[in-house]
């Protein structure tokens, strides 16, 4: 700790079952680069072992089943080509001294008949659109109405989180996290703008927040609630989502997960750019906080001082940043010196292949980068 008392990133943490060497997480960022059949390969393990820095890496988000997929080349946890893929990811990472957990996915209605094994429509909670369209891997191309899940469906649904997160054990995580934002399916579920159902998995909010807590519950019981977080975006509308009252329904589930003990909740707090799209300002880690008795990861555009802020004001327990470590595969350095960020590269955000992946320079190579703040591949 600080001399003045007061934590900030650079300081460790107890968060669940993992000593944290500072509070510089590393983000959840899809990067289309798994190989075929949806497999970790080894341009992934060069990616998340340089950034082993991280007080604790959240991997991209990985689909626990083979209907839960929406983008092209993103990763999978249910075959075992998968896990071995992974394996690989989890031992450059622990053998640089970091620690890494798996992001466990469903897109549900963020989908398309391209991504599905049978070419059936998308599962959602109800049969509702997205506005919008989707990249199917070849083509832009509007949404398709999903398919409501039939109440005899769901169950299945939570069997294969639990069986994500045993594999992400096989594979040698050292936790799991459950995606539940971003407008994917268990976020369909939690918001009224996207459930119409009238069973036990809508209507009330005790209804609609019913898989989230099933799920969170069985991912606990493979791992326990210390090796276990979840994440949230309250205020976030994108993938055209909305709530009527956002602030009432998250205060909601996370008072009912509280009584868990989970590593953390990770809920982002909304941006600049969400507010551009419709999003309501109010709703976010700052006002949720005193819902939730466990710790709290926030994420969206925070900046050395901003999150330290927040630290400090004690609202947010660890930071997670994104697009920085993204470009950046130093961050923790680079924010302890307080020294100049790379520029990110946005033509490669979900490109192939190291440029824009592997190649950003680490302090240490700004020497030989080029002028643009790239530098050559880090292989």
């Amino acid at each position: 700790m600080n001399s003045n008392s007061r934590p900030t990133l650079f300081d460790p943490i107890r968060l669940g079952a993992w000593d944290l060497p500072n509070r510089i997480l590393m983000a959840p960022l899809t990067r289309c680069r798994a190989g075929e059949g949806h497999v970790p390969n080894d341009l992934n393990a060069v990616y998340y072992g340089q950034r082993a820095s991280a007080g604790l890496i959240i991997s991209e988000a990985t689909s626990v089943s083979p209907r839960g997929y929406g983008y092209p080349n993103t990763p999978g946890i249910h075959t075992d080509a998968q896990v071995e893929g992974w394996r690989k990811v989890t031992r450059t990472v622990h053998d640089l001294g970091g620690r890494i957990v798996l992001q466990l996915w469903h897109v549900g209605r963020i989908s398309d008949p391209a991504f599905q094994p049978d070419g059936g429509q998308p599962v959602a909670p109800s049969a509702l659109a997205p506005r919008g369209q989707i990249f199917t891997g070849t083509a832009m191309v509007p949404y398709t109405t999903p398919r409501a899940l039939e109440t005899s469906e769901i169950p299945g649904i939570v069997a294969e989180y639990a069986a994500g997160a045993e594999r992400a054990r096989q594979a040698g995580f050292d936790g799991v996290e459950i995606h539940n934002a971003n407008g994917y399916l268990l976020d369909q579920f939690l918001r009224d703008g996207t459930n119409r159902r009238t069973d036990a998995y809508g209507g009330s909010l005790a209804g609609r927040a019913r898989l989230t807590l099933e799920v969170t519950e069985a991912v606990v019981g493979v791992w326990g609630a210390e090796r276990v977080g979840i994440r949230f975006s309250p205020a976030g509308v994108f993938n055209d989502m909305r709530d009527s009252n956002p602030l009432e329904t998250f205060s909601y589930v996370l008072k009912e997960l509280s009584p868990l003990g989970l590593a953390y909740a990770h809920v982002t707090q909304v941006t600049a750019q969400d507010l551009a799209h419709g999003a309501v300002a109010g709703v976010g880690p700052r006002e949720l906080r005193p819902r939730f008795t466990g710790a709290m990861v926030s994420a969206g555009g925070f900046t050395r001082e901003t999150g330290n802020q927040a630290i400090a004001e004690g609202w947010a327990d660890a930071i997670a940043f994104g697009v920085p470590f993204l470009a950046n595969p130093d961050l923790p350095e680079r924010l302890r010196r307080n020294a100049p960020l790379n520029i990110p590269d946005e033509a490669t955000f979900y490109a192939s292949g190291a440029k824009g992946y592997t190649d950003y320079p680490r302090l240490a190579d700004e020497g030989n980068a080029p002028s643009d703040g790239r530098a050559a591949a880090m292989a």
